[in-house]
């Protein structure tokens, strides 16, 4: 006889609420997206800005490692894939949303904890969205365009070479000052035209 399973409850603790980053990505993908856009938000977390976009466009998929995260958006809405990044999704998407992590994290600082995963940049700040650039060529579509959020935390030069050696263009398209002094910032990337 099969044993019975309990279902998967979802922690909120394990969720990473919306915040300053997410407040700004919001507004900015708001004023970006158009109605036939095909929309991709990586790291959908709680599922505040793709619930807020679900209206805005024709198509809307979420994607989390996070199984908390996955089935917080889920509930509220969202379709979501619980996977790495963009594995497993082959697009075109005409927009990508990314607030990744992003803050500078030490071996030794890590507490591994399903949240965590929305935090740690690795020890430049700079791990995850270097894996994010090099897998986007393949699931943007030709006119796409990408919002990715950084701080200053995270060195916007060094991001911003990232985004060259990957063969996008990017412009700041807000910018925001928190608490510390830290300094949010909003890029749009897109492919040049040839």
């Amino acid at each position: 006889m099969p044993q019975s399973q309990t279902p998967f409850q979802a922690d909120p603790d394990q969720v990473y609420q919306p915040a300053e980053d997410s407040f700004l990505l919001f507004k900015v993908a708001k004023q970006e997206i158009r109605p036939g856009d095909r929309v991709l938000e990586i790291g959908v977390g709680s599922g505040f800005v793709s619930v807020g976009l679900l209206s805005s466009c024709c198509l809307l998929v979420a994607t989390d490692m996070n199984p908390h995260a996955a089935a917080v958006a889920h509930k509220a809405g969202v379709p979501v894939v619980q996977t790495d990044l963009t594995a497993g999704l082959c697009g075109p998407f005409d927009l990508i949303l990314f607030n990744p992590p992003y803050l500078p994290t030490e071996p030794a600082e890590r507490i591994d904890d399903w949240l965590e995963l929305a935090l740690d940049g690795g020890p430049s700040g700079r791990d995850v969205i270097e894996r994010f650039l090099n897998q986007i060529p393949g699931i943007i579509s030709p006119e796409g365009r990408v919002l990715l959020l950084i701080s200053s935390l995270t060195g916007p030069d060094e991001v911003s070479d990232l985004i060259r050696k990957n063969g996008f263009e990017s412009c700041t398209m807000a910018e925001e000052r928190v608490e510390g002094g830290e300094i949010l910032m909003i890029l749009r990337l897109t492919i040049p035209c040839r």
